[in-house]
């Protein structure tokens, strides 16, 4: 019966171990994901004023040039993924999104995977992995990452071949922790320029571009694919740590009913015991009684 009752206090005592391991990435998956709301968030204003800015570009002038046939083109896609644990399924439906977006130009797709856990989850498919990028662990790290991602682009485009330009990731969403995006870049199309040229200037006095030229048109672009790219792996962390704090507190919750179980049944193996000890005494005290009558 002790071995018993040792058993199941280890067992709590691991139990207990274990939640608190638990409990403490809960925090720490709760704080990397405001760090990285924020960073949206902040992103919010500067993406407005790009758009503003765009808008202008192209309301003074045709700068924008338009599509060529999709058959000449190179299409770039860049996958975002995870290469921490704890994060269920988070490459995989991702990839599979990739994987359905490359099919129909799987010849002329130039894929980089940003992780190398999705970079696995790509291989094996009927078009090639160009390279990989790795995961950012902060904030910090993301603008570095998107310099990679930018001269990676401005290599294919160097080639000659218009070059369309789409980001697979995960978004978070309330219900489900994260839902997998698609997000296109360029080619700056009829309806790009639309969206473009619908934003208002929020002000009376319209602006002027002192140069009209197509240089500021591609600083204007520059600007644009940095915010773009930089609130998708942002918005991309988010919703891994999303994912891994939902798994926590699902994880959490198991304990909690684990540890009631096992404490329920320590309290009852314990009580067992002392009754047995309380009967054994009883037991000696009435052969003692037995004994001195007898004598």
């Amino acid at each position: 019966m002790s071995a018993t009752v040792a058993g199941l206090r280890r067992k709590i005592d691991s139990a207990n171990d274990l939640q608190s391991v638990v409990r403490a990435m809960k925090a720490q998956a709760a704080a990397s994901i405001e760090q990285y709301d924020r960073s949206v968030a902040a992103l919010g204003d500067y993406h407005r004023t790009v758009s503003l800015g765009l808008g202008v570009c192209i309301r003074h002038g045709d700068v924008a040039a338009r599509p060529q046939d999709r058959r000449q083109r190179e299409v770039m896609v860049i996958v975002f993924g995870s290469d921490q644990g704890l994060v269920g399924r988070f490459n995989d439906v991702v990839g599979d999104l990739a994987k359905t977006l490359i099919a129909p130009n799987a010849s002329a797709a130039v894929v980089w995977a940003v992780g190398q856990r999705v970079r696995e989850r790509l291989l094996n498919s009927p078009f090639s992995i160009e390279g990989q990028f790795d995961v950012p662990a902060s904030v910090d790290a993301i603008a570095p990452l998107v310099g990679q991602i930018l001269v990676a682009y401005e290599k294919l485009q160097a080639k000659g071949n218009p070059t369309e330009l789409h980001l697979v990731y995960n978004q978070s969403a309330p219900a489900v922790a994260y839902h997998p995006v698609i997000l296109q870049l360029l080619p700056l199309d009829d309806a790009w320029r639309a969206r473009e040229t619908a934003i208002a200037w929020p002000t009376s006095g319209l602006p002027e571009l002192l140069v009209a030229d197509a240089t500021t048109l591609a600083a204007f672009i520059r600007e644009y694919l940095f915010v773009s790219l930089f609130r998708a792996c942002a918005e991309s962390l988010a919703s891994e740590n999303a994912s891994r704090l939902a798994a926590m507190q699902r994880a959490d919750k198991n304990i909690d009913g684990l540890l009631e179980d096992l404490n329920a049944s320590f309290h009852r193996l314990r009580q067992d015991e002392i009754d047995e000890e309380l009967f054994d005494v009883v037991a000696g005290y009435e052969a003692l009684r037995t004994n001195e009558g007898q004598s």
